[in-house]
């Protein structure tokens, strides 16, 4: 199933949520928060709901998808879906299936104060994960949540009205002063625990921001006095020729097979016992590793830290023992909401990063960025997502104003996608996307922003 029927998927699912939670609680206001696992977490605006309210919206939910209804809509001129739901209209980003009645694989879980309307899992559609109680991922969330509340911000056009009174730079201190407070708590844990923890290991999805949050957080170790030596997982990819293809014929970078494993795990065992090793640099562009390496040794008194998609995959390293590991689950959480139903899919944020990223720093042009979409989500389930839970802590990466900020350069990148492309539809959604957003002056956005990471003009910039 690609990424686009899945999108179509879940926005039918969540039409016939909205429609019965109006015929159960019609003086109530159903919000879609935000997606969580292979789902999305939903609740009442003014209440909480129990067990038994949660399994009587699944039963109707079901009863609703067993009468096979059509789903009328019709695609606006601005390339929105405008929905008919029991007498509502309802504009959604992506257009609904045409009848409900394939709509058979969902399940709602009581998840207080609300609840979790969990989809089909991406790479095997006729199947519901097993539901994991994602406690720190949820936490994380209702933290940013409670932030943006305290601030009387939650949607997208709250936002846009700072950019227009001219009050931008307030709301980027704002950002990204709730950045490095949380870099700097995250540094005062380790210290806590430094006399067991030997390495730090960073994972997140693809285009999180790891590297600088890695550099950041190396920052404020060195001032708690601990001496940080930075190992990239990035540098141990294989040579082009030798990365797996995916199930497409595409290279499956995300795949942890596509990383030299006997390598690292030699390098980390020497470099734990305090042995020099010439650590790989690999070159983007042409696609394999440098001709020299880097020289690298890790003393008694310093603390190695990796970063990578694959860190917190116990099989990444075997001979590391979990007790001289500090984990950190990095992810950009975006919260900011079109309205209660329309939300703004955090895996739609990364792939606009990426795009602006990838063309800037990778030598990828947008079409390629979005070829290999399919196949970074797929090593994302498999080999990110389950670990996530097992992280010492969570960082949310992503910025009130950076959708605003990356519109101008990521609006010229999906344009130059022409209608014979097979990702044009991804295109034009993400520039619907994206015209939510006013634009953002970046020359405000400081020189150590993870959103320098994506944009160029960052201090980290090697």
């Amino acid at each position: 199933m690609s990424e686009y029927t899945i999108r179509r998927y879940r926005q039918s699912l969540i039409l016939g949520l909205i429609g019965v939670v109006k015929t159960l609680f019609p003086d109530e206001q159903l919000k879609i928060a935000h997606s969580i696992m292979d789902g999305v977490y939903c609740e009442l605006e003014n209440s909480l709901l129990s067990v038994r309210e949660v399994q009587n919206i699944e039963d109707h939910l079901r009863n609703w998808v067993l009468a096979d209804p059509a789903i009328p809509y019709a695609s606006g001129n601005d390339h929105l879906y405008h929905c008919q739901i029991d007498m509502h209209e309802i504009t959604t980003l992506y257009p609904p299936l045409d009848r409900a009645g394939s709509l058979k694989y969902f399940e709602l879980i009581h998840f207080p104060p609300g609840f979790i309307l969990l989809f089909p899992n991406a790479n095997h559609p006729e199947t519901i994960s097993p539901f994991v109680p994602p406690e720190k991922l949820a936490s994380t969330f209702s933290e940013a949540q409670r932030w943006l509340e305290n601030l009387h911000l939650s949607k997208v056009k709250h936002v846009n009205s700072i950019i227009t009174a001219k009050c931008s730079q307030d709301l980027i201190c704002l950002a990204e002063a709730l950045h490095e407070k949380k870099v700097s708590s995250i540094a005062d844990k380790i210290l806590e625990q430094r006399r067991d923890v030997r390495v730090i290991l960073i994972s997140g999805p693809s285009s999180s921001g790891k590297t600088t949050f890695a550099q950041r957080l190396s920052t404020q170790l060195r001032v708690n006095g601990l001496r940080p030596v930075a190992l990239s997982l990035d540098n141990y990819f294989l040579t082009r020729e030798e990365t797996p293809c995916d199930a497409s014929g595409q290279y499956d970078f995300e795949s942890l097979a596509a990383l030299d494993l006997p390598l690292l795990d030699a390098h980390l065992k020497a470099l734990i016992r305090g042995i020099d090793v010439e650590t790989p640099i690999f070159d983007f562009v042409c696609g394999r590793r440098s001709p020299t390496g880097k020289c690298l040794q890790l003393s008694s008194d310093e603390i190695l830290v990796i970063e990578g998609i694959h860190a917190l995959n116990p099989r990444l390293a075997p001979s590391l023992d979990r007790n001289q590991t500090f984990k950190i689950y990095v992810s950009a959480l975006f919260q900011l909401n079109i309205d209660a139903y329309t939300r703004v899919p955090t895996t739609q944020v990364r792939l606009i990063r990426r795009l602006v990223r990838d063309d800037k720093f990778r030598g990828i042009n947008p079409e390629r960025t979005l070829a290999q979409w399919e196949s970074v989500r797929r090593g994302e389930n498999n080999n990110i997502f389950p670990y996530q839970e097992e992280a010492n802590v969570m960082f949310n990466s992503s910025l009130l104003y950076e959708l605003n900020a990356l519109r101008p350069y990521a609006e010229q990148l999906l344009s130059s996608i022409t209608p014979e492309c097979s990702h044009y539809k991804t295109a034009v959604h993400l520039l619907t996307l994206l015209s939510f957003f006013d634009p953002l002056d970046i020359s405000k956005v400081p020189f150590n922003s993870i959103l320098r990471e994506f944009m160029g003009g960052g201090t980290y910039e090697t």
